[in-house]
Order: C-alpha cells, then sequence, then structure tokens
C-alpha cells in the first residue's frame, strides 16, 4: 500500500510529476521517452524514480496488465502550493512581495500574463 503522499518530490521525480500532469496517465516508456527529449537518462533509472515515487505516494500505479500505467497522485496546484510557499518562508523571510518582486525581475512576463497579475493584485485590495 502507498504511503501518504510527501510534498517533497526531487527535482527528477518533478521532471516526472510535469509529464503526467501533461499526459495525465503514461507508461514508465512513455515517460522515459519524453524526458529524453530534455535530458539524457536511462530507460533504468526512470523505472527505478518511478517505483521510488509510487512506494512514496506521488503517483498511483495501475498493474492490471503487463504494462504499468502511472499517474500522478498529488495535484500540480497542491504541489505548486506547498513548494512556493515553503520558498517563500525560507528564501524571502516570509514575504510574498520579495518574491514576486524577484520572479518579475528575473523573467520578463507577456503582456497577458501582466493582466493577469492585475487582475490578481485588484483583487487582493
Amino acid at each position: 500500500m502507498a504511503k501518504q503522499a510527501p510534498f517533497k518530490p526531487t527535482e527528477s521525480e518533478l521532471e516526472i510529476l510535469q509529464v503526467l500532469w501533461q499526459r495525465g496517465k503514461a507508461t514508465v516508456r512513455e515517460v522515459h521517452e519524453e524526458l529524453a527529449t530534455v535530458k539524457d537518462a536511462g530507460y533504468t533509472t526512470t523505472l527505478k524514480l518511478m517505483q521510488i515515487m509510487h512506494e512514496k505516494g506521488l503517483v498511483k500505479r495501475n498493474d492490471s496488465s503487463k504494462t504499468h500505467v502511472y499517474e500522478a497522485n498529488v495535484s500540480k496546484e497542491k504541489t505548486q502550493q506547498h513548494m512556493v510557499g515553503k520558498m517563500v518562508n525560507t528564501l524571502f523571510e516570509g514575504s510574498a512581495g520579495q518574491l514576486v518582486m524577484r520572479a518579475l525581475g528575473t523573467a520578463k512576463p507577456s503582456r497577458q500574463e501582466i493582466d493577469e497579475i492585475q487582475k490578481l493584485l485588484d483583487s487582493l485590495k
């Protein structure tokens, strides 16, 4: 039985979760092929990571057929929320404003993103 899902995925686990969040469900082979387009990783490494993620409760596995099919057991939004919250507390001394200013100073947002940020700011007033 899988454990309660922790919100401490490693960088490699996050890469796998990104594939599963995008695809919904996937086999190890499908995840590996997707990751191979951006990084050099062996199939057995991907397989082992996904097995560990299953043990940790980060992914669910349907093993009713010969080929196991995996899906994320944690939502993208909840994972982002937890990791951003942790980052705000540890790197920005609890200041969400400092995080936002650093983020906006690092990457130029699109016009659409600026509009969305402005709507969020207006709703917070």
